[in-house]
């Protein structure tokens, strides 16, 4: 008997979503949904805006024109440039179930490594010492630092500060963590061990979205891949389908220049 796959609710979706900067379209009526519990992948060209996307999707920038919904329910909402950014009445506080990983590490250089990722939870959640050192501990020894808690930052390897700034997001209980590009500023050989903990994230039932330019991790992690180009998604596909048999020419032609 062949099982019956049942398609998981949107933890997050995005209607219409449109931004400019100045007379630069950077997304054009995007509309994505986000399941829950799933690994989105987000990859397309430079400049086609994934980054824009995820950090307007997370709040970190705002928007021209669309609306955004958290489980359901709208968070933020805008009919047009010349209209005020509406958002509801208790953002701030699910706002808190959307976290970040950048780039760049953003760790605090005069924290020890437990120090930065006790520091939100504490301010921000309210959560008492004794149990955000707990939860701290819990975390980055599941991101293969619990030996380097007493540690600063620049006496980290590049991809153990990336894990320490994912750990600093574990720790705030998110439901949807966003990574954008974790892995760009990293050195060739430090890619992998960022990529295993977000590998191991993927079964953990956490909402990610990854804008990774590493197809291999892509096509091997993710639950789905969107395609973007010029500020539009193109193609969204399962992982097999998007890299056996991709539907849409601009895609073709991706895939082909990332395999050469």
């Amino acid at each position: 008997m062949t099982a019956v796959q049942i398609e998981r609710p949107p933890a997050m979706t995005a209607s219409r979503l449109s931004k400019s900067y100045g007379d630069h379209r950077v997304l054009s009526d995007v509309d994505v949904a986000i399941r829950r519990g799933e690994t989105l992948a987000v990859v397309g060209p430079s400049g086609s805006g994934k980054s824009t996307l995820c950090r307007t999707l997370v709040g970190l920038e705002e928007f021209d024109r669309g609306e955004i919904e958290l489980d359901g329910q709208w968070i933020a909402r805008r009919d047009g440039p010349r209209e005020r950014l509406s958002r509801c009445g208790d953002y701030r506080r699910r706002r808190l179930a959307m976290g970040m990983v950048f780039q760049h590490y953003t760790l605090f250089p005069q924290l020890t490594v437990l120090q930065n990722v006790t520091l939100a939870p504490r301010r921000v959640l309210g959560v008492d010492k004794r149990e955000a050192v707990e939860r701290a501990m819990e975390v980055l020894e599941r991101v293969g630092l619990g030996d380097k808690a007493g540690s600063f930052p620049q006496h980290l390897s590049g991809g153990q500060q990336q894990r320490a700034a994912i750990a600093r997001e574990l720790a705030m209980r998110r439901n949807i963590l966003f990574f954008d590009e974790a892995t760009s500023a990293l050195d060739p050989e430090l890619v992998s061990e960022v990529l295993h903990v977000v590998e191991e994230l993927t079964s953990s039932g956490l909402t990610l979205v990854i804008v990774s330019h590493e197809m291999g991790f892509v096509r091997r992690a993710a639950d789905r891949v969107v395609f973007m180009d010029a500020g539009r998604i193109v193609e969204v596909a399962e992982p097999e389908a998007f890299f056996e048999d991709p539907q849409e020419e601009r895609s073709r032609t991706f895939l082909a220049k990332m395999a050469a």
